[in-house]
């Protein structure tokens, strides 16, 4: 199975488009969570995404609630949020877990977080008045740290 990219209520059309071409790259599924913040025939989106999106293996979701109770048994989530306990690097990802990022304005839910303390990330900042990443990046440095530790299964040169 492949790795799964989650993202709950995106606001900004190009950095969904840019993960789409992400997951397209790497084989990775790709699952949103509504609310969405723009259509799904957004120019930006679609700018972003390129001629890609034909190749991502995509799903809607109509709510988190919705997302969560279709999930196979056993599935292992990840949750990537600033002020994580953990650096993401630490973490010993599987094939087939799920990587969760939240809204670029608001992030994830902290009763969402404090429920599953345990699997919530962080990425490492060092200047104290930066107060986030950028969202497309945090998915991409979590996710290519995912496939590193699977030894880059599928990788074409």
């Amino acid at each position: 199975m492949p790795l799964n990219i989650v993202l709950v209520e995106p606001e900004i059309p190009p950095n969904t488009g840019n993960i789409a071409r992400l997951c397209a790259a790497t084989k990775t599924r790709l699952h949103l969570v509504e609310p969405l913040g723009f259509e799904l025939g957004d120019k930006q989106l679609k700018r972003a995404g390129m001629d890609y999106w034909e190749q991502v293996d995509w799903r809607r979701w109509p709510s988190w609630s919705a997302f969560r109770t279709a999930l196979p048994h056993g599935a292992r989530l990840w949750f990537v949020e600033s002020a994580g306990p953990r650096i993401y690097s630490e973490a010993n990802f599987a094939a087939d877990d799920y990587l969760v990022f939240g809204r670029e304005t608001a992030g994830l839910p902290v009763a969402l977080l404090q429920e599953n303390s345990a699997h919530w990330l962080r990425l490492p900042m060092f200047n104290p008045a930066s107060r986030s990443l950028n969202l497309s990046n945090c998915v991409a440095a979590v996710l290519f740290e995912a496939l590193r530790q699977q030894g880059f299964p599928g990788e074409v040169h």
